[in-house]
């Protein structure tokens, strides 16, 4: 029985599958510029919401070591049905494992029940204990095994990137970093777009922390659509060439969070949800870089 249903998942007519744009990396993979995220899923609920994200048509999920949640992605993808070659999958090794990244990367490879990740980060520079430069030159020694297709950092800042290249000549293939219109930390963003590195943008939505729904440059932008305000601040992301992947537990928000690819906002909208950030960083929403060790 559970053989028959795991048939159905893979049969099942993803309406958006197609729609999802694709940005080459550096390391000459793509990856699809719209995912599910599942920070802060409870590993109890993560399997069905993952199972229902790939049902809907995602196929970029992004997960880490520290959300105690990769078996239930892990279960979810093994049950789906859908080839292994149309999925992207991002894990990212801890702080306390960077002296020793590839057993971490190992034991997630595990709960993921997975021979290999597409994506696998750094999750933090973590600079008190100053191992990243370590622990990028085992993310290259393991790009070069089977096990890994493209390497990255998340939370890196232009100081610790510049140590990257520096000391190993080797830049990552993205940096996942906050980023949301009230805070959409420009200076990292040029440094890695001159650099050909891409731009993940975690917490996009600004996790609820402000209200960004209700200023008038996304109310007005959604409105003009007939979109709601996450698909504006969504839509906005994509514009830009971010990659985004938005985190929600429930079905009919998932659904939504696809279907902005049927619209494009004006430059002038464009610029409004733009003038939302100050400059002067007070837009953060969580920890800063230097301050995670």
């Amino acid at each position: 029985m559970a053989e028959h249903h795991a048939d159905h998942r893979a049969d099942v007519k993803a309406e958006h599958l197609s729609d999802v744009p694709r940005i080459a990396l550096n390391s000459g993979y793509d990856i699809p510029q719209l995912g599910y995220g599942v920070f802060k899923v409870p590993p109890a609920d993560t399997e069905r919401v993952v199972t229902e994200a790939l049902e809907l048509g995602y196929r970029h999920i992004d997960t880490a070591a520290i959300y105690g949640n990769e078996e239930g992605v892990g279960r979810a993808i093994a049950a789906s049905g859908i080839p292994r070659h149309e999925l992207f999958i991002t894990t990212k090794v801890w702080n306390d494992r960077q002296a020793e990244v590839a057993t971490a990367l190992e034991e997630s490879l595990t709960k993921l029940q997975l021979e290999f990740v597409d994506l696998y980060l750094i999750h933090w520079p973590a600079p008190a204990n100053d191992q990243f430069v370590n622990a990028w030159k085992q993310l290259i020694a393991l790009g070069d095994t089977a096990s890994i297709r493209s390497i990255g950092v998340s939370n890196f800042l232009v100081e610790h990137l510049e140590r990257l290249e520096a000391e190993t000549g080797k830049l990552p293939a993205v940096n996942q970093i906050e980023l949301h219109p009230a805070y959409q930390q420009r200076d990292i963003v040029e440094w890695c777009t001159d650099k050909g590195v891409h731009i993940e943008a975690w917490g996009p939505l600004g996790q609820g922390k402000y209200d960004l729904f209700g200023t008038p440059a996304v109310h007005d932008a959604a409105a003009a659509h007939r979109k709601t305000p996450a698909q504006a601040v969504l839509r906005w992301h994509i514009q830009k060439g971010n990659i985004v992947f938005p985190k929600s537990v429930n079905r009919d928000r998932l659904k939504e969070n696809l279907e902005i690819f049927d619209f494009t906002l004006s430059d002038a909208e464009m610029a409004a949800i733009d003038a939302l950030d100050p400059g002067d960083g007070s837009g953060r929403v969580s920890a800063h870089p230097t301050e995670v060790n």
